[in-house]
């Protein structure tokens, strides 16, 4: 059963979603590439497919009933596993943090994930299986300055992730969050070379001095470590693990 759950992921056209997509494709799972852009989604599916993979895409805008009412009704299957991944920064101090910002991130990255979870909970009850992956942040257990909205919402993801587990306590439903620090991705590239250019230090100091610093192990967390998790929570192993964080972070927070 396992090798044919259908995941349906936010925010894969790209970064940790499109790296999740194509390594859980690679183990047998359907995977519903969604996105805001449809054109990007498509790509990765198309990827997925030529490596023998299965997939679809559609276009999502988590911070819009219609379009969750209206990509769930267009894909092919009933979503077995979700994985809320869908997400935005804006850094700012907050003084300076444009309200409708502030407020854009909060829709996207918690009021969107109860929205979609929300959508999904009815047909996975009727078919008596769920699992709900939540991808958090470091964030969700330690603050940064200039952060405030992302903070929030990555903290209110554990909580609500909580509250859910205890109302999907009676069936096979779980929901849990997974919580990395720096993940190597294109996008962290590309602050790395930025940081190096604005600084004028060397990109490995930028890595070793900015982004590895508060990690004692010193390195990036990777995409198939992320990839790895959410399957293991939508395997029978996890079937009792819910409401819980899981922490990717290198031994960050044990200090």
């Amino acid at each position: 059963m396992q090798q044919t759950h259908t995941y349906l992921i936010t925010g894969a056209a790209s970064g940790i979603g499109a790296g999740i997509a194509a390594q859980l494709a690679e183990a047998g799972r359907h995977i519903i590439v969604s996105d805001l852009n449809l054109e990007a989604a498509e790509a990765v599916a198309e990827k997925i497919r030529a490596d023998g993979g299965s997939a679809e895409a559609v276009v999502l805008d988590v911070t819009s009933d219609a379009s969750v009412a209206a990509a769930l009704a267009a894909i092919s299957r009933p979503v077995d596993v979700l994985v809320n991944n869908a997400g935005l920064q804006h850094v700012s101090p907050l003084e300076d943090f444009p309200i409708e910002k502030w407020d854009f991130l909060i829709q996207v990255m918690l009021v969107g994930v109860a929205r979609l979870t929300r959508a999904v909970l009815p047909g996975m009850r009727e078919r008596g299986f769920g699992r709900i992956v939540n991808i958090g942040s470091i964030h969700a257990l330690v603050a940064s300055p200039y952060k405030s909205a992302y903070v929030a919402a990555k903290h209110g993801l554990v909580g609500f992730s909580k509250v859910i587990a205890l109302e999907t306590a009676d069936t096979d439903i779980t929901i849990n969050t997974v919580c990395p620090s720096y993940v190597k991705t294109p996008l962290v590239d590309k602050q790395i070379a930025d940081q190096a250019r604005t600084r004028g230090i060397p990109e490995a100091e930028v890595i070793n001095q900015i982004m590895l610093k508060p990690m004692p192990k010193g390195v990036f967390i990777e995409i198939d470590e992320l990839a790895g998790v959410t399957a293991f929570l939508s395997s029978p192993a996890a079937r009792n693990m819910t409401g819980q964080t899981l922490v990717l972070d290198g031994g960050w927070t044990v200090q």
